[in-house]
C-alpha cells in the first residue's frame, strides 16, 4: 500500500529546516578567539612599550630603516603634548619590551616576540593601518574592507612602502607601471593607438580612479563616466539645447576610457560607430543611380563628423529642424 505524504507536511517541513538555516547565519561565528584579535591588534600582550631609543640601543641592523622612516610623514609627526612622536617602530610592530630585554652584542633581538606583519593575511595587515586611518583621518577609507581591492587579497602594504623614506605611496610617475602590474588588460589598452597619456606620465590612475573605495563603478571619482571625463573636456559638459542623447550620461557609450585603435579612442571606427544607432544616408534615387553613389559605398569613403561635428550636442539649430530627416 503507497501513502501519500499531505502537502502541507512537506512545506511545514521545509519552513522548519529553513528557519533553522536561517539561524545558523545569523549567529556569530567568530574565526578566530577575541584574544587572537587582540594581539594583532596590540602585539603580545605580556610585553610593554619602550620606544624607539631602546629598541634601538644595542640593535643597529635597522638604522637605515629607521633613519628613513623618521624622514617620513609619519615618523615627523611629534606630539605637542609629550613631545613624543604620534607613531613609532611600535605602533605597527607591537610592544618590544620582550624583544629587547635579554639583547647583547652577540645575540640579536627576540624579533619572534614581535607582530610578525609579513606572516599576516592581507585583511589583517590592513587592520594595522585602519587602527589609525579610520573615519576621522581618511574618510575614503571608511569602507575599505569591501572594496574590490580588499576583497582580492591586496593590503595597504602592497602599494605604501612605510621604510622607504618620506614617499609612502607610489609616486604619480610610477603608477601606471605599478597598476599595470595586476591589470593587464588596461596596459594591452594603453598600447593601442589611441589612448590617455597615462604611458606617458602626463597622467596617473589616480586621476580617474579612488584605488581605495568609491561608491562608483570602477572605483571612479566621478558619478558617472561623463562627470568624471568633463573635468578636463569640458566643452562636452554642457547642458545643450540640441544634445545628442546617447551622450549625456556615459561617454563611454562611443568611447574607451583607457585606448583604442581608432581615434579618438572610439569604440568603433566612423560611420560604422554612428550606424549602429542611425541609418546611413539616403543616395540619389533617380535612374541613373550607380553603385558608386550608393548609401554603403558613401558610408566606407566618409565619416559622420565631416558634417556633423557638433556630436556631442549644440545651440544651433539644424537646416531641417532637430531630428528632422529630409527624403530625397
Amino acid at each position: 500500500m503507497r501513502y501519500r505524504i499531505p502537502l502541507f507536511l512537506v512545506l511545514a517541513s521545509i519552513l522548519i529546516v529553513a528557519c533553522t538555516d536561517l539561524a545558523t547565519l545569523r549567529s556569530s561565528q567568530p574565526i578566530a578567539p577575541v584574544r587572537d584579535y587582540e594581539t594583532i591588534l596590540v602585539g603580545n600582550l605580556e610585553a610593554n612599550y619602550v620606544g624607539d631609543e631602546n629598541c634601538l640601543a644595542k640593535c643597529h641592523d635597522h638604522d637605515k630603516i629607521y633613519s628613513d622612516f623618521k624622514r617620513s610623514i609619519h615618523g615627523d609627526q611629534i606630539s605637542e603634548e609629550t613631545g613624543l612622536p604620534l607613531v613609532n617602530c611600535e605602533s605597527c610592530h607591537g610592544p618590544g619590551s620582550m624583544a629587547v630585554e635579554h639583547l647583547t652584542d652577540q645575540k640579536k633581538c627576540a624579533s619572534e616576540t614581535l607582530l610578525q606583519i609579513n606572516e599576516f593575511p592581507s585583511q589583517a595587515q590592513s587592520m594595522l593601518c585602519l587602527r589609525c586611518h579610520s573615519a576621522a583621518s581618511t574618510p575614503n577609507l571608511t569602507s575599505w574592507n569591501s572594496s574590490v581591492h580588499a576583497l582580492n587579497d591586496v593590503s595597504c602594504f602592497d602599494c605604501h612602502k612605510l621604510h622607504m623614506g618620506p614617499q609612502q605611496k607610489i609616486d604619480r610617475h610610477d603608477q601606471e607601471e605599478f597598476c599595470t602590474g595586476c591589470h593587464t588588460q588596461v596596459k594591452i589598452e594603453f598600447a593601442q593607438f589611441s589612448h590617455h597619456p597615462v604611458p606617458e606620465h602626463k597622467m596617473a590612475c589616480t586621476d580617474c580612479h579612488d584605488p581605495h573605495l568609491s561608491t562608483n563603478q570602477n572605483n571612479l571619482k566621478g558619478v558617472t563616466s561623463k562627470a568624471l571625463c568633463t573635468r578636463c573636456h569640458m566643452e562636452y559638459q554642457g547642458p545643450f539645447v540640441y544634445e545628442h542623447a546617447d551622450v549625456t550620461e556615459e561617454c563611454t557609450n562611443c568611447h574607451r576610457p583607457h585606448g583604442s585603435p581608432n581615434d579618438p579612442l572610439l569604440e568603433v571606427s566612423q560611420p560604422f560607430l554612428c550606424m549602429q544607432c542611425h541609418a546611413g544616408h539616403q543616395g540619389s534615387r533617380s535612374p541613373q543611380a550607380t553603385l558608386d553613389n550608393s548609401p554603403m559605398k558613401q558610408a566606407f569613403y566618409s565619416r559622420c563628423t565631416d558634417c556633423h561635428s557638433a556630436i556631442h550636442g549644440t545651440d544651433i539649430p539644424s537646416v531641417h529642424g532637430r531630428g528632422t530627416f529630409i527624403s530625397r
